[in-house]
This record gives C-alpha cells, sequence and structure tokens, in this order.
C-alpha cells in the first residue's frame, strides 16, 4: 500500500474554510427567513447555496490538496466540476429546508440523510477524479463511518442553522455555532480519507492524461471559494447594515407618526367625531376648569326636538350634516372664549361667563332662533329648540352636577311647550321638601294671576277650519318661572287641590268659550282634562253642571277629556259617572288612546263621543307600518262605534298628510297651533269663524238669489 502524508498547514486551512462556509449558510439561512418579497428570497437562496457549496467544496478539495502521496497526482476536469454541482445542489436543498416556517423530527432526519448522502457523493466523485489505476481500495467501516458522519454533520448542520436562522441572534452564538459545523464537516472528510487505500504501484490516470495539476487547482480553489464566500459575506453585511439604516429611519418615522396619532386618539377621545365639538368628558374638565377659577358662568343645555322626524324621514346621512350645521352655527354665534360641546345625539352644552353674558333670556333667545332652522342640500329642516340654563352663582356644585341641572331645566322646557328656555330652579330636584314648598305656593296661587290657561286649536281634517280648542293649566311662578303642566297635576292629586283647581279650570274655560261663541265662533267646541281624581270624587258633576249654568254654554260645546288609563282604574265607577257626565249633553273623549290597558267590552258601554289618538303613534306614522296599520284601526273602531278620532302630536306635513288620509275627524299639535293666551289665540285663528261668517251669509244669498 502506498503511505500518504498530510500538509499542516492544508488541514489547518481545510477546518478555517469549513468554518467559514458554515458561518456563510448561518447567515444566508437567516437572510432568506427575513427576506419578505419571494424574488429576493429565492436570490439570497440561491446565492447562498452557491457560497456554501462552493464552500464545502473547497474545504474537501484543501483537505485533499493536504494529501500527499509519493506519486504525481491531477484531477478530473469534468468530475472535479461534478463534485461542486452536488455540492451546491446539497447546499441548496439544506437551505431551502431550513427556511421552512417549521422542521419536524421526521422532516429533519429525512433532510440530514439526503444532504449527508450528497456530501458523501461530493467527496467521493472528488476522489474519484484522481483516477487511480488500479482503483482505490476503501476499508467498508471507515467507508460506513463516514457516511454516518456526514448524515450527522448535516443532521447537526441543519438543526443548528434553523435555530440560529433569526437574525436577531448576536455574532459570538452564530460563530460558535459555524465551529460546531465545520468541524463536523471536516471530520466526515477526513474519515473519508482514512477509509481509503492506495495499492502498491498505483499510478494517478488524471495526472498522466492531462488533469488538473495539483499546485494550479490549489490555487483556483483556494481564491474562487474565499472570494465568492467573501462577496456573498460582503453583500450580507452592506445589506445587514442598509437595513440596520432603514429600520433606523422608519422607527424614527414610526415614532414620528406613533406620536401623531397619540396625538389625534387624545384629540379623538375628547371630542366627537361628527361636529369635533368636545365630548362629555373634556366639557366637564372645561367647566371644572371655569369652577375652579372662581368667575360665575352659566350652562346651556340646548335639545333638538324635530331631531328625530328629520332622521326617520331623511335618513342619518341628513341627520348628521344637521347636526353639524347646528355646531358651525353656535361656534360662529358664540364668542371663541365659550365652550361649546356635544353631548351626544342632538344635544348640546354651552357654557358662558356670566360677565358677558349679562341678559341669559336674550342670548338663550339667539341660541334657539340660531337652530330653528337650517338648510341642507337646498332643503329647508325646520326644529324646534328647548333650552335649559344653570348657573354656579351661589352654589357649589361639581361640573356633571352643573349639567345634569342645565339638563333638567331643558327637560322642563321641553315639557312647557318646547322651542323656549328654562331656568333652572331648586323645585326641579323633585324633592319632597320642595314639593311641599311648592304645594303651599299653588294654594295660594289658586284665584290668582300666576294661574291661567293656554289653548291649543283643534282643526277639521275636511276643512282645514278650527274646531275649538284644548283649555291648558299653566303656572307662572314669581321665582322659579313657569311650572310643567303635569307637575301640577301631580302636585295637586297627592295634596287634595285637585278638586279645586279642577273646578277653577271648568270655569275659566267654559267662560273663554262663551267669550268666543259670542264673537261669531259658534261652531267650536272647548275640551278640558278630568284627572283620575276628579272621577271618583262626588262633586265633578255639580262641578260641570255650575260651570256650564254659570256661563249659559250649552252642554255640547264642552268635552270632557279622560285618559284611558283613568278609566280602567276603576271601571264601574268610572262608568257611573261618565254616564251621569253624558246625561248632562257634554261630549266625552277617551285621551292617549292605545297606550293603557283598553278593554273592547268597557269601550263599548263608554257613553265616549271621540278617541284621541296618542301621539306616541303619531310620532312614527312617517317610519312605522305597523303604526299605520294601528291608527287605521282605531279609526274603524271608533268610527264602528259612532266616535269620532282626534289626532294629537301632530308636528310635521307628513304626519298631517297621514292622519287624514287615515280618516281622522280632527287634528290637533304644533303644526297646526301652539298653546297661547285667549287673546292670542283669538289674533291667530279668530280669522276662521269670520270666514265661516261670510261663508254663511254668501250661501243665505244665494239661496234667496235661487228662490227668486
Amino acid at each position: 500500500m502506498l503511505e500518504g502524508s498530510y500538509n499542516p498547514l492544508f488541514v489547518v486551512l481545510s477546518i478555517l474554510v469549513a468554518i467559514l462556509a458554515s458561518f456563510t449558510a448561518l447567515d444566508m439561512a437567516s437572510r432568506v427567513t427575513a427576506t419578505q418579497p419571494r424574488r429576493t428570497a429565492a436570490r439570497w437562496l440561491i446565492a447562498g447555496g452557491v457560497a456554501m457549496g462552493a464552500g464545502i467544496w473547497s474545504m474537501h478539495f484543501v483537505g485533499m490538496l493536504a494529501f500527499r502521496l509519493p506519486i504525481p497526482l491531477g484531477y478530473d476536469l469534468w468530475l472535479t466540476v461534478q463534485s461542486l454541482l452536488v455540492a451546491i445542489g446539497a447546499s441548496l436543498f439544506a437551505l431551502w429546508l431550513v427556511s421552512r416556517p417549521t422542521l419536524p423530527h421526521l422532516r429533519l432526519a429525512l433532510g440530514a440523510l439526503l444532504m449527508g448522502l450528497g456530501i458523501a457523493w461530493m467527496h467521493y466523485v472528488g476522489m474519484a477524479a484522481l483516477r487511480m489505476q488500479p482503483d482505490i481500495d476503501y476499508d467498508h467501516r471507515w467507508f460506513a463511518l463516514s457516511i454516518v458522519i456526514a448524515v450527522a454533520a448535516s443532521w447537526s448542520a441543519l438543526y443548528i442553522a434553523f435555530r440560529l436562522r433569526t437574525a436577531e441572534y448576536a455574532l459570538p452564538p452564530r460563530l460558535i455555532a459555524s465551529a460546531v459545523m465545520g468541524l463536523a464537516i471536516v471530520g466526515m472528510h477526513y474519515t473519508g480519507m482514512a477509509a481509503a487505500r492506495f495499492p502498491e504501484g498505483a499510478v494517478c490516470g488524471a495526472a498522466r492524461s492531462g488533469g488538473i495539476p495539483t499546485e494550479w487547482l490549489a490555487a483556483c480553489v483556494v481564491l474562487l471559494t474565499v472570494g465568492v464566500m467573501g462577496v456573498v459575506l460582503t453583500i450580507s453585511l452592506f445589506e445587514q447594515r442598509m437595513q440596520a439604516r432603514l429600520l433606523h429611519l422608519r422607527n424614527s418615522m414610526l415614532a414620528a407618526s406613533l406620536d401623531d396619532a397619540r396625538k389625534e386618539l387624545f384629540h379623538a377621545s375628547q371630542h366627537d367625531a361628527l361636529t369635533r365639538l368636545p365630548n362629555r368628558q373634556l366639557v366637564h374638565d372645561r367647566i371644572t376648569q371655569m369652577i375652579e377659577a372662581g368667575e360665575p358662568f352659566v350652562v346651556m343645555s340646548i335639545d333638538m326636538d324635530g331631531f328625530r322626524h328629520i332622521n326617520g324621514t331623511f335618513g342619518t346621512q341628513t341627520g348628521d350634516a344637521v347636526l353639524v350645521e347646528i355646531s358651525e352655527r353656535l361656534r360662529q354665534l358664540l364668542p371663541a372664549e365659550d365652550l361649546v360641546g356635544r353631548m351626544g345625539g342632538d344635544q348640546f352644552v354651552i357654557a358662558s361667563p356670566l360677565s358677558r353674558t349679562t341678559d341669559i333670556d336674550a342670548q338663550a333667545e339667539r341660541i334657539i332662533l340660531a337652530v330653528n332652522s337650517v338648510r341642507i342640500a337646498g332643503r329647508d329642516m325646520r326644529m324646534t329648540g328647548s333650552l335649559g340654563v344653570a348657573s354656579n352663582e351661589g352654589a357649589t356644585v361639581s361640573a356633571p352636577q352643573l349639567v345634569a341641572m342645565a339638563e333638567t331645566a331643558m327637560r322642563c322646557a321641553k315639557q312647557s311647550g318646547r322651542n323656549s328656555h328654562v331656568v333652572f330652579a331648586d323645585w326641579m330636584n323633585d324633592s319632597a321638601e320642595q314639593d311641599a314648598r311648592l304645594v303651599e305656593d299653588l294654594r295660594k296661587a289658586l284665584g290668582g294671576p300666576q294661574l291661567f290657561l293656554h289653548y291649543q286649536p283643534r282643526v277639521h281634517a275636511n276643512t282645514g277650519r278650527i274646531s275649538g280648542a284644548e283649555a291648558l293649566i299653566r303656572w307662572r311662578h314669581p321665582e322659579h318661572g313657569l311650572i310643567p303642566s303635569e307637575r301640577i297635576i301631580r302636585l295637586t292629586e297627592q295634596s287634595g287641590l285637585i278638586e279645586t283647581l279642577g273646578a277653577w279650570v271648568l270655569d275659566e274655560a267654559c267662560l273663554q268659550m262663551r267669550s268666543w261663541q259670542d264673537a261669531g265662533n259658534g261652531d267650536w267646541r272647548i275640551s278640558v282634562n278630568l284627572s283620575g281624581r276628579q272621577l271618583g270624587a262626588q262633586a265633578l258633576l255639580d262641578d260641570v253642571r255650575r260651570s256650564l249654568e254659570r256661563s249659559e254654554l250649552a252642554p255640547s260645546r264642552l268635552i270632557l277629556e279622560i285618559s284611558e288609563g283613568a278609566v280602567m282604574r276603576d271601571t264601574e265607577n268610572t262608568i257611573a259617572v261618565l254616564r251621569s257626565l253624558a246625561g248632562l249633553g257634554v261630549g266625552i273623549s277617551i285621551d292617549d288612546f292605545g297606550t293603557g290597558f283598553s278593554s273592547l267590552l268597557h269601550l263599548k258601554r263608554l257613553p265616549a263621543t271621540e278617541l284621541k289618538i296618542d301621539r306616541a303613534f303619531v310620532a312614527s306614522l312617517e317610519e312605522s307600518d305597523e303604526d299605520v296599520v294601528i291608527v287605521s284601526a282605531i279609526v274603524a273602531l271608533a268610527h264602528a262605534l259612532n266616535m269620532q278620532v282626534v289626532a294629537e302630536g301632530i308636528e310635521t306635513p307628513g304626519q298631517r298628510s297621514y292622519v287624514e288620509r287615515l280618516g281622522c275627524d280632527h287634528l290637533q299639535g304644533f303644526l297646526l297651533g301652539r298653546p297661547v293666551s285667549a287673546e292670542n289665540f283669538m289674533r291667530l285663528h279668530g280669522g276662521d269663524a269670520r270666514h265661516a261668517a261670510l261663508d254663511a251669509r254668501m250661501a243665505s244669498l244665494q239661496n234667496a238669489t235661487d228662490e227668486s
């Protein structure tokens, strides 16, 4: 056997080349994994496979060059190139494998087997490039061991490359991993060399047939391999630096964007998204600051009365446009220092220093007037606004309490007829002590100028002319202003004053009706509301008879309205009382019909002459087919029982059109007229009587002409 030897310098060089190839493999694995575009990742995969394959192949041939035999050596060109291609192919497969999202144990084992066989193939094809004559004799045990080492080295290389493939890993761990992988690959090579046996007298066929000389191959291998890996690593490091710079720039831009986004989010958290006005949270904060400043100011809460109709009829997009327009009008109307915020829905809040707002009433009326009509997309949107006012003077209150006081006053403005303003008073808090004080004030007010009646017109559906009016109680308290009628009724029922107040209302209404009748309105009728307590009173029948006699009013000119709930509370007694009242000749109207627990069995026993459809059904006619069906059924039922039908709460032309088509006989609502004093009622609606008298006279003249 020919005895071989090793050049220590080339052995060390082969180890360094193997480690460098392993480092390149790890770097390329991280490049392929971290790169998102497929084309770029594929380019890194090819470049990494070529560099890694060239490195493994170079390590093999450097190891071959380190081996010396006492005969001239050379290498077959084609077999040498073939071994290089095998090394590149195995490297490409390895990089592709570790770039997968996952690497299960079975896939890792199969990949290690294929890559190990590829490296062994590259090694033994490279050995075959010597073209030894006779052929190299391999020791089977060492040969098998070299295959096992190749597979094991491949397994460790794939496992380490997969674990260290992320670009965030530091340099020292990667260098250690590269050393482990390089030594494993070197171990396979020198085990395979140990398996080779060269027979005595063997010659190198490649050296004889003009193969590649050893010295020339050594220079080319080292220069080419180191050059390829150097170029690839240089490009990788350059790109890494560029990515670091881009990442820094991106982080700077991201930080700026995040700062802007944070500011926008903070602004959005304190402002209404639609109108960009301060929201409830910021309103409370600003009002708190005004309280801490110690200066007197007022808070106003305004709610749009007709906004639901706009939303339902024209859609939410138009409704949003209306809210934006209202917010702009409020901002333009008020000084820049004043606070204008949106509390949600169609409710806005305003805070103004008292030093500038010397006349609160005038300021409130200007605000209400500003929101009465807006123009959206060439269409006029008419609304009313109810406004409540609360002041921080003379009281220690928080911002939420002050806003709540303004909202309470706003609700009172709604109850008082809308499109008006109410200043908050203590009685609005609804405490028992305040109720007691109000009851005492009400006792003193009975028979005095504080109590008076307002009249809301009723209109014939067919002719559009006035058919009468509904009398509504009003109380203007000298300290608290206008008190809602609902509160007056509740207080009088609780205190037992309802009979006295009811008798006074009957007298006043009948006297007023007589006055209108004398003025030529002989076909008008006056309606007066009765509470459930009045129906149970013994004196009700006498009170009605006395009021009719005192005013010399025909009973048919008076309509008594009772709620559906009052009828059902004590049915038998109520029916008996109503029959007695009907015996006098007065009309009986069932108010708020459809909202209580009515019984058709009791309804047919009632001596009622008309039904009043509750405003809740009328308000939804333009939006709800179900309410149209309900109103139609009520009209049909009433007409079948020989009753007239009154539709109340009409606020839009669309609602009026619906109730007229559905067959209602009389109409009532803000669209047709608001509750006003008797003098204003005649000024606004008295012309109907004159027109009726003129029509009657013309008809009389026409008849006389026909007879002649």
